[in-house]
């Protein structure tokens, strides 16, 4: 049943990591200029962020598993358009449409698999989603490579997420929907057979969460006006620091331009494909590591932990390639500490990031909350992603990646000082702590009783 739930995020994997090889022959057979391959690839996360500012917040009225099965559809629409796209423009339409999808599925995937998973599984649940993020991008390193010596391979390339966006809809067809959603529009029974099924049948477990949802459900749905307010402002700001600074650390560019790296220090093209797959191998192993540890570390140390380990790995790798001139010996060093970086992003960052956002935000407001999130996550990883080419031409590799660590040393004050743990707390222990610093009490903003049953 997780898995189902988690799917999309090797949808949203695939389609952002497939790119990296397509469109070496999307630019060959269409004969784009540079700022036409720059839109090629940014279309999706322009996408991303209409999907997660639009689709996310709906689940707060339409439910979570209704705006999944509409994701699937979108998915399935985004990568047929895009394997049969005529000319450039058709494509790019395409590839918006499919990122529209990548971007609802950052924001309900979280949320959704957060409020089905009992507390103390909910880290290992949760971080499902970032373990199929990497799965994806694995399986678009291995069909870049596949397709590569077909004229058409391109077509072959984008068109593969079809399949398993039509697994996601066949699958979202017998998941249930979120208790917490459930139980917020009146369905009790049918959210208290959702939490037996979670719980392995612990009544006590399930009259208890019930009880605590209950209680925060009676609390009137806010929009943006909550969202901003006191009692939010430390929920959002664990959401925009954690979003913007696993951009801004250089994950992506690090994941995308990977090949690139490998034939800046010596590596022939094909060498630099290979290896990119084996990096790929690598971060879903180390992802899955992550997620079997997730409820047994606290979230704050395994941030901290993976920005140490992320900025040394950076800073290391930015001498060896500045001061070595290209010799073997640095090819060696910067692969070294290009493999560990991912290892470190790969338990920390990566999941942590979309597990804690799925957590801290009120159920009234949990899916808007969300949903801004990854507005901001998708909008820092476009803005990344658009100058990093650029500022490697004017810095030089070296120098932009100790930038890159820099930055890495400076989320550990962030995560000191404005982050609250959240391990083996429910969500509604969670957000009393919001109320409580803010001096709120649950009483005074509780909604008539026939509100709740609506």
């Amino acid at each position: 049943m997780y898995f189902f739930g988690a799917l999309g995020g090797l949808l949203f994997g695939y389609d952002t990591g497939v790119i990296s090889g397509a469109i070496l022959f999307i630019q060959r057979q269409m004969h784009l200029g540079s700022w036409q391959q720059g839109w090629v690839v940014s279309a999706v996360l322009l996408g991303a962020i209409l999907g997660a500012a639009i689709i996310g917040p709906s689940s707060d009225r339409y439910g979570r598993r209704k705006l999944l099965l509409l994701s699937a559809i979108i998915f399935f629409i985004g990568a047929l358009g895009s394997a049969f796209s005529p000319e450039f423009w058709t494509l790019i339409i395409s590839r918006i449409i499919l990122g529209m999808a990548v971007g609802a599925a950052s924001a309900l995937i979280p949320t959704y698999l957060a409020e089905l998973a009992p507390a103390d599984k909910r880290g290992t649940v949760s971080s499902l989603f970032q373990l199929m993020v990497m799965t994806g991008i694995f399986i678009a390193y291995v069909t870049n490579y596949t397709f590569a010596g077909m004229y058409t391979g391109w077509r072959w390339m984008l068109g593969f997420a079809a399949i398993p966006a039509a697994l996601l809809f066949l699958g979202g067809l017998i998941l249930p929907e979120s208790p917490r959603f459930l139980v917020k529009t009146g369905k009790v029974d049918e959210a208290r057979a959702v939490l037996d099924t979670m719980n392995k049948h612990d009544q006590a477990a399930v009259n208890a969460e019930i009880t605590q949802i209950q209680k925060q459900a009676q609390i009137v749905s806010g929009g943006w006006t909550e969202l901003f307010g006191k009692t939010v402002r430390p929920a959002l700001i664990i959401g925009i620091g954690l979003a913007i600074f696993q951009q801004v650390m250089g994950c992506n560019t690090v994941l995308y331009y990977a090949p690139t790296i490998f034939t800046d220090v010596g590596f022939g093209g094909s060498a630099a494909l290979l290896a990119h797959i084996g990096i790929g191998i690598f971060n879903v192993i180390v992802t899955a590591v992550a997620v079997s540890i997730m409820d047994k570390i606290d979230r704050k140390k395994m941030l901290i932990i993976g920005a140490v380990g992320m900025g040394i790995s950076l800073f290391i790798m930015s001498i060896a390639m500045k001061f070595s001139g290209g010799s073997f010996a640095a090819a060696v060093v910067c692969v070294i500490a290009l493999t560990v970086y991912i290892a470190f992003f790969s338990a920390t960052w990566g999941p942590v990031m979309w597990v804690m956002i799925g957590e801290v935000f009120p159920l009234n407001i949990r899916g808007l909350g969300n949903s801004f999130a990854s507005v901001i996550n998708w909008t820092a990883n476009m803005v990344v992603s658009l100058t990093f080419p650029s500022l490697l031409d004017f810095f030089g590799t070296g120098s932009l990646f100790i930038g890159y660590g820099v930055l890495c040393f400076l989320s550990i004050w962030f995560v000191h000082k404005m982050v609250f743990e959240t391990r083996n707390r429910s969500l509604e222990e969670i957000e009393a702590t919001l109320r409580e610093r803010s001096g709120e009490t649950v009483s005074a903003t509780v909604a008539p009783a026939t509100h709740s049953a609506n």
